[in-house]
């Protein structure tokens, strides 16, 4: 009795072994799932977003795939500053210069000048040469007007304190920014992707025009001349 008792209850584990079991394995794209969207790139949906880029910042979807945002918030602060202040001297230069190959010599003759271009009719920049041709006074005037905004940016900040969003100087003289948080965020994430777009177009014209020797209106010239 005692012998078929134990070959039963043998047989019921041995069964059991085979049986379902009441913990359920979990894959790991289940795991992934679970996570909330806030805790992975907005850019790269398939990478963990970067501890700082919590999307409260205007045009911020979590990029940052070498770390320069830093360590803390007054260094991700820090790099947003000098982002936008990049950004505004881009969208100035992608317009800039265009313009002056297209007019410079022009403008120059009317007045009675020499132009500032180089030799192949491109604008000067450290690749192309040219800046020889560039008077003084021109940088004396670009380092104040720079100074004057570095100025007025320093005394907004200190004014506004914790209100002070980073690339506020203080200057809207046509008071374009509206009033309200949403549609003020909204016009900084234009401004933002404008100003990086112009960035990399910027660096489109540099690497164009030491490439081939030739001005980009005239590489692209139905971009910059008129169809009729």
């Amino acid at each position: 009795m005692k012998f078929s008792t134990i070959i039963v209850s043998s047989g019921i584990v041995s069964t059991s072994a085979f049986a379902p079991s009441n913990v359920s394995i979990r894959s790991s794209t289940e795991i992934m799932a679970e996570k909330s969207d806030g805790d992975m790139s907005k850019a790269l949906p398939f990478a963990p977003r970067p501890k700082l880029l919590d999307g409260t910042l205007a045009g911020d979807v979590g990029f940052d795939p070498f770390g320069f945002a830093g360590e803390d918030k007054a260094s991700l602060e820090r790099m947003r500053e000098a982002e936008i202040k990049h950004s505004r001297l881009a969208m100035l230069a992608v317009v800039g210069w265009p313009l002056a190959e297209l007019w410079d010599k022009k403008i120059a003759g009317f007045l009675g000048l020499s132009d500032s271009l180089t030799s192949t009719g491109a604008s000067p920049s450290l690749l192309n040469g040219g800046l020889d041709k560039i008077e003084p006074e021109y940088w004396v005037i670009v380092a104040a007007i720079a100074a004057i905004f570095e100025l007025d940016s320093s005394a907004t900040k200190e004014e506004k304190g914790k209100k002070y969003t980073p690339g506020d100087c203080g200057f809207d003289p046509l008071n374009l920014f509206p009033e309200d948080k949403a549609s003020q965020l909204s016009m900084q994430t234009k401004e933002l992707k404008h100003g990086r777009i112009a960035m990399m177009a910027i660096l489109g014209f540099v690497v164009q025009e030491a490439l081939y020797g030739a001005p980009v209106t005239a590489e692209t010239p139905f971009f910059f001349q008129p169809v009729f």
